[in-house]
Order: C-alpha cells, then sequence, then structure tokens
C-alpha cells in the first residue's frame, strides 16, 4: 500500500534525491483556479494586442490623422476589455455552477446509499489497475476519511477546495486585455506619422512573441511552437486590416 502512494507518505525507500521532487510538484490545492486566471490573462493580453492594433492599423491606413485613429483605439480598448471580462464571467460562471451541482449530487448519493457508493469507488480502482482486495481497501480507507472528497476525485476530477472563481477570471481577462491594449495605442499614437504603422507592426510582433512565450510556460507547452503561432496569427491579422484600411482610404480620397 505504501508503495502506492509515493507522494503521500514517506517510507525507508524514499532517498533525498527524490525529495526535491516532489516538492516541486504542483500540490497546491488552489493550482487549478490560479491556472484558470493565468490562463485568462494570457488570452485577454493577447487579445488587447491583436484586436486594438488591427483596428488602429485599419483607421491609420486609411486617415494620417491621428484624431480618428485615437477615437478608434479608445473605443476598441473600452468596448473590449468589457467584453472580455463579461463573456469570461459569464463562461466561468457556468462551469462552477456545474461543478457546484455535481458536489451536491455526489453528496446526496453519499447519503442516500453509501454501499453503492462504496463499491463504486473501488470499481473505480480497479479500473486503474489495482487488484480487487487492494481497491476495496483503498476505498474503505478513504471512505473513512473523506468520502466526498475521494468520489469528487476519482469519478469527476474536482476539488472542493479548488472550485473556480468567476471573479477572478473576469478582473485577469479584463486587466490584462487593457495592459496588452496599451502598447498598440503608443505605438500608433507616439510615431511620426510615417513611422506609425511599421512600428506598430514591430512592437505587435514582439509582444505577441512574449505573450505566446509566457502562455506555453503557463501550460507546460512548446515555447518555440506557441510563439510562432501567436505571431503569424497576429501579423496576418494586421496585414489585413491594414490592406482594407489602405483600399478604403484611396476610395474616400
Amino acid at each position: 500500500m505504501l508503495a502506492l502512494w509515493p507522494g503521500r507518505c514517506e517510507t525507508s525507500s524514499m532517498t533525498d534525491q527524490t525529495e526535491p521532487i516532489h516538492r516541486t510538484d504542483p500540490h497546491d490545492v488552489r493550482v487549478h483556479s490560479k491556472l484558470n486566471w493565468l490562463r485568462a490573462g494570457v488570452l485577454g493580453a493577447n487579445d488587447g494586442i491583436v484586436s486594438v492594433a488591427a483596428l488602429v492599423v485599419g483607421v491609420a491606413a486609411a486617415t494620417t490623422d491621428v484624431g480618428p485613429i485615437l477615437i478608434a483605439g479608445v473605443a476598441s480598448v473600452t468596448a473590449g476589455a468589457i467584453s472580455m471580462g463579461l463573456g469570461e464571467y459569464v463562461s466561468v460562471s457556468s462551469q462552477r455552477d456545474t461543478e457546484h451541482a455535481y458536489i451536491a449530487k455526489e453528496r446526496w448519493e453519499l447519503e442516500t446509499m453509501p454501499q453503492q457508493e462504496l463499491e463504486e469507488l473501488a470499481g473505480l480502482y480497479r479500473a486503474k489497475g489495482l487488484s480487487a482486495g487492494t481497491a476495496e481497501k483503498v476505498a474503505e480507507e478513504l471512505t473513512a476519511h473523506d468520502a466526498l472528497a475521494a468520489h469528487l476525485e476519482v469519478e469527476l476530477r474536482i476539488d472542493q477546495e479548488d472550485i473556480v472563481n468567476p471573479w477572478h477570471a473576469a478582473w485577469a481577462s479584463a486587466a490584462s486585455f487593457l495592459a496588452g491594449a496599451v502598447l498598440p495605442m503608443l505605438a500608433i499614437l507616439l510615431p511620426p506619422a510615417e513611422w506609425r504603422i511599421a512600428t506598430t507592426f514591430i512592437a505587435v510582433i514582439v509582444a505577441l512573441a512574449i505573450t505566446g512565450w509566457l502562455s506555453a510556460w503557463i501550460g507546460g507547452g512548446p515555447k518555440t511552437r506557441a510563439m510562432v503561432r501567436l505571431v503569424i496569427g497576429g501579423t496576418l491579422a494586421l496585414a489585413v486590416t491594414w490592406g482594407i484600411g489602405a483600399l478604403l482610404g484611396v476610395a474616400t480620397s
């Protein structure tokens, strides 16, 4: 039994070499919530960079007058931040409601049919590869310790202490959108008219590369692939809106 749970107990077979590995593992019960708002933050920053930059580049391609560019940029930043925050709040609230419903259902089942739930838990551990005797022993001990937590973890992958928070995700998304939008706004407004579009392109490419690296670092994925994906997508969006703005500028001049 002890060998089955090396991360939860100490045995004489544990060495000093394995201890640091366990300390670096993400065992914090609130890891899921942290990753949730970090994900929302990265997505918000990426959307703020691309959507605002694409809009102001399109306007700048049509006119060199700073007034329309500023108005379009401010409107885009305001609407985008509100939309990102509200959308994330609604989405995560739905997820939170679903998790609470699952927890209530599992609690009711444990209260009304404890024996069936114990057998179900043992069956789940047998399906994971444990022998029948070991699975029954594990199920009995976990049920005695915290039956609800055991079922939520094995059946639904839910931790009662790690329920997603819609407000965290909403604020992270809106704030990161604003932070991402600052760069293209400065890049389009500060340089001389002849350098606005080129400066914005360069600033956005660098910002997207950094955002891609951060998103891969948070998720543990390949950093180069994430960076290239965001840079290509953002560059394409800017190129399309620049082309549309240039065509409209010529048509209306």
